[in-house]
């Protein structure tokens, strides 16, 4: 058969998750007709340049993800799988994310996923395949965080799609696993980007003021990391001077019960999804990742291009105005926008708690966890990965929570996918050593792991540049502005490496400590919630124009509501007056302190006290604070 031919009958007889290519069919992993126990991971798709699916299975094998091909000619073909060793930054060994594919239930000899240094295309052998539908499958074989982006068939051995992330995307859209351009998604007045708490809010409050919104978020669940896949309970504080109306509307959906690291119940994502859903003049696109920014010109966004993390679908969304909700700040640094990340010296503001000279350290990630009473022994394999365990190193604990925390001295986005993998290592090898070496290892005999997070949390990363950036003085001394607006209550919280985890594992490190030092709360201004320099691009959460050391203080997600709920109301003032983010501060700031003062919350209902288990709770709270002085 000829290839013009070949590809002509591969292209009408397959679908789903197979697209045609030259000489050859090639399989999304994330589109398998059944995932299994195996998970779809997007945190990389701007790294290595697609979604992937994971065996995250805390040390017990999966359930096969299994999808049919049809073959369009009898012969021998050649399987590749797109795959890495996660483990090869810490040992040459060979690492445990091992993984076979099964042919018409058939296991193939080689064993993928164990070795190499990064993502590549590995062989999984040979194979004859008669003309007609073959049954895929990939069969985890330990259950610890195996994972495959892609299979391909090919009639030609070593004829591989590109191994380069640009290349690849290109190779995708040629064979059909991507669309060749976005289809119209609608036009919008606002398009949020981001489905954090920051992003809902911001959504929502746009949406009650009359615009019409679209929220995009790159997962399933919304609510970043309050959701049940991080598990970090709301922090900060609402209701607070001068606007005490603002954040009232999280007592709509914020959760009733209070921790981090607990069942996944507790975090009600329920609540999330239908608070969201329930909101007239509001498009949501749930599983949708930003992948695209149209400018108009180098200073506004017209469109963003967004993609489906399982179906390849993408959508073109128009607007006047966007949000960045990111939290890594991906749409305003696909736009252009100016940004910062790390930390300021201390002569750069003016910052007693800055160091004396900048660097790029940040707040890490943390990967929670937990263990539950099985009732009965429980067996965890033995799992040394370059990083062992002594009984003077290990953590003898049967939980890990925000403490557990990685990557403070890397790339919060260029190298995300190391730091969350080396914290599933250090949680997996320690809690490995407690239950087969520790001396008192019969304390752990009948615990198991419950709950191992894959979606890492994150605390800092890039920060967008405002038209003001906060910093210490503003917070210490009070310093007023014409255009403060939502209020932050936390502490200067800045972490470090914990000292003692340090002296085991020098520039390793996978625990944190931090500093309190206390603040009077402080209204932030107006103007550290938009960009600098593209016009109509608005920011609420961790991504907003403060220093380093401010953002210890305005990052827990209640603030991060509040700011979400003013990004809002200016937008709609925007929409209403056809003017930009910053022409809300220099003309329409009085309309902006009236919607401030009016709040976004329902009036119609009686609204929970969901207050009462905030982290904040011990933060003095004087019957009298003055804003502003």
């Amino acid at each position: 058969m000829t290839n013009r031919l070949f590809l002509a009958v591969l292209a009408v007889l397959l679908g789903g998750p197979v697209m045609a290519a030259q000489n050859g069919i090639f399989i999304e992993a994330e589109r398998f007709d059944s995932v299994g126990g195996w998970s779809v991971d997007q945190q990389f798709m701007d790294q290595m340049g697609s979604p992937y699916l994971i065996a995250h299975g805390m040390g017990v094998p999966v359930e096969d993800a299994v999808t049919t091909v049809r073959i369009p000619q009898s012969g021998v073909y050649h399987l590749y799988a797109r795959t890495s060793n996660w483990t090869a930054p810490w040992t040459a060994a060979e690492g445990p994310g091992a993984f076979r594919v099964k042919v018409q239930g058939k296991p193939m000899k080689t064993v993928l996923g164990t070795k190499g240094s990064g993502w590549e295309w590995q062989y999984a052998g040979s194979v004859k395949l008669k003309a007609g539908v073959t049954s895929l499958a990939l069969s985890d074989l330990k259950g610890f965080d195996g994972r495959c982006d892609a299979l391909w068939l090919t009639r030609e051995e070593g004829n591989v799609p590109p191994g380069d992330v640009t290349a690849l995307e290109a190779f995708r859209r040629r064979c059909g696993a991507l669309p060749e351009q976005p289809s119209d998604g609608g036009h919008y007045d606002l398009v949020v980007v981001g489905g954090g708490i920051a992003g809902i809010c911001a959504a929502v409050s746009a949406a009650r003021f009359g615009c019409k919104v679209a929220l995009v978020n790159d997962r399933p669940v919304a609510g970043g990391n309050n959701s049940s896949e991080i598990r970090v309970h709301l922090g900060g504080r609402i209701e607070m001077g001068p606007y005490p109306a603002l954040g009232r509307m999280l007592r709509e959906f914020g959760h009733s019960t209070g921790g981090n690291a607990k069942p996944a119940g507790n975090y009600e994502d329920g609540k999330k999804e239908a608070f969201i859903r329930s909101q007239d003049g509001l498009s949501y696109y749930p599983s949708f990742r930003c992948v695209g920014v149209e400018m108009l010109d180098a200073g506004t966004i017209g469109a963003v291009v967004i993609r489906h993390i399982v179906s390849g679908e993408e959508l073109r969304l128009t607007a006047p105005l966007f949000a960045d909700c990111t939290g890594d700040a991906n749409l305003g640094y696909m736009a252009g926008a100016d940004w910062t990340m790390g930390r300021e010296g201390r002569d750069e503001y003016g910052e007693a708690l800055a160091p004396e000279k900048g660097d790029k350290l940040t707040m890490g990630a943390s990967v929670q966890w937990y263990s539950v009473d099985a009732g009965k022994k429980t067996v965890f394999p033995e799992f040394i990965y370059g990083v062992p365990f002594t009984e003077e190193s290990c953590e003898k604990v049967k939980m890990g929570e925000w403490t557990w925390e990685t990557g403070m001295n890397l790339d919060q986005v260029r190298d995300f996918e190391r730091i969350r993998d080396y914290g599933l290592l250090v949680v997996y090898s320690n809690w490995s050593f407690l239950k087969n070496h520790y001396s008192r290892k019969a304390e752990y005999a009948d615990l198991a792991l419950g709950w191992v997070a894959y979606i890492a949390g994150k605390r800092e990363s890039r920060r967008l540049l405002g038209d003001y950036i906060l910093k210490q003085d503003d917070v210490d001394k009070q310093v007023f502005h014409e255009d403060r607006s939502f209020t932050t209550t936390w502490h200067f919280d800045l972490h470090f490496p914990d000292p003692a985890n340090s002296a085991h594992f020098p520039g390793n490190e996978f625990k944190a400590e931090t500093r309190h030092n206390p603040i009077h709360p402080y209204a932030v201004p107006y103007r550290c919630l938009y960009s600098r320099n593209i016009g109509n691009l608005f920011m609420a959460g961790r991504n907003i124009s403060t220093t380093h050391v401010t953002l210890g203080s305005t990052r827990l997600m209640r603030t991060g509501a509040m700011m979400g709920e003013v990004v809002g109301m200016a937008a709609s003032i925007c929409a209403q007056e056809g003017t930009t983010p910053r022409g809300v501060y220099q003309h329409y700031l009085p309309r902006l302190q009236a919607l401030m003062k009016e709040g976004a919350a329902r009036k119609d209902i009686d609204l929970p006290d969901n207050q009462h288990f905030n982290e904040g709770a011990y933060l003095p709270r004087p019957k009298d604070i003055v804003f502003g002085k």
